[in-house]
């Protein structure tokens, strides 16, 4: 019995130390997407919710492209590391609106993603073109580094 308490000692922590040592995944922070657009989100405030801007880099429109607001909300992190989050883009530059959807994560080298799913929905002038009105899609993000990191 005296030679297996330091065995499950060992063992106890060995299982308990990687929850120790675990990143969390913050929203807040410069962003870049699988498309080459950048967002930056503002800080969560105790409900969740954030702010920030998104520069698109591609669109539908001929119009110029502008940075854009972004509003959005994350589920509480108290009891998890990787939060799920969903924020709107109202756009600058275009009678559109695109919600996002997603769960920031932490890979398995360290790195911070974010894994999301949108819904584009473009003005139309008639309902009768209304089936062409929302897109849908996926991006992936990962943090944007400074020079200076």
């Amino acid at each position: 019995m005296v030679q297996t308490t330091p065995f499950l000692l060992v063992l106890s922590l060995a299982l308990v130390a990687p929850s120790f040592s675990a990143k969390k995944c913050v929203l807040t922070g410069r962003w870049i997407n699988d498309l080459g657009s950048n967002m930056t989100i503002g800080a969560v405030n105790g409900r969740g919710d954030f702010a920030g801007s998104y520069h698109t880099a591609v669109t539908a429109t001929t119009n110029k492209i502008r940075v854009s607001p972004l509003q959005g909300s994350q589920h509480n992190t108290n009891q998890n590391s990787q939060p799920t989050f969903g924020f709107t883009v109202n756009w600058s530059f275009s009678d559109a609106v695109t919600v996002f959807t997603g769960q920031c994560f932490v890979d398995e080298t360290g790195k911070e993603v974010l894994k999301t799913m949108w819904l584009l929905r473009s003005r139309v002038d008639n309902i009768k073109d209304d089936w062409k009105a929302t897109m849908v899609g996926i991006n992936v993000f990962t943090r944007l580094h400074s020079q200076k990191e």
